[in-house]
């Protein structure tokens, strides 16, 4: 009986440190890897509105003229695109400013990824922040605190969806940890 307890705790913790594991996504914002405006598109049939409010951190430069962009959306591959946020002439993006936005998309919910899309000669726009009001959701927030690289998707994907890793098991811990309780229940 002993035996068997101790096995199935071997199986257990193994079970749970291989899931947990497997669990760790980026908390900081990074360039999207084979992101490209061409794949975006509506999954659906209903438009939504939402309210973004960017905030323009005070180490940013006073203003910037360069283009700026934004895409975001939820797992279940509904995305919204606004390929252009900037108006020089009512001075958006302003240092120690925010920004609201009301953008008209596809219904995603809930937001789990936003890209900022910087496009100019001026370096050095930094976002604060991304908060993002949607449909039938919570309002998200990202905190950027870090200039936008010059001609690259930046930001955030802390989706998990049915195809990724969130659940996968590693062979080779999940086999070591069940091997040793084996051996363990035999010595016992």
């Amino acid at each position: 009986m002993i035996k068997l307890v101790l096995f199935l705790f071997c199986f257990a913790s193994a079970l749970t440190l291989s899931v947990s594991e497997s669990k760790s996504a980026s908390v900081h914002p990074h360039a999207a890897e084979s992101f490209s405006v061409e794949y975006i598109q509506m999954k659906t049939a209903a438009n939504c509105s939402y309210l973004v409010v960017i905030s323009t951190s005070c180490s940013s430069p006073k203003f910037t003229a360069d283009k700026i962009g934004i895409t975001f959306g939820d797992s279940y591959g509904n995305q919204v695109y606004e390929p252009r946020l900037d108006d020089p002439i009512s001075r958006t993006f302003e240092q120690c400013s925010s920004d609201t936005f009301q953008i008209d998309g596809a219904c995603a919910s809930p937001i789990c990824y936003v890209y900022l899309y910087r496009s100019g000669a001026e370096e050095g726009w930094e976002p604060e922040s991304v908060k993002i009001y949607g449909y039938n959701s919570e309002p998200t927030t990202f905190d950027f605190n870090t200039s936008i690289p010059n001609g690259t998707w930046y930001g955030y994907n802390l989706c998990e969806t049915p195809s990724s890793s969130s659940h996968q098991l590693f062979p080779q811990k999940w086999l070591m940890s069940l091997v040793l309780g084996f051996v363990l229940s035999f010595l016992l």
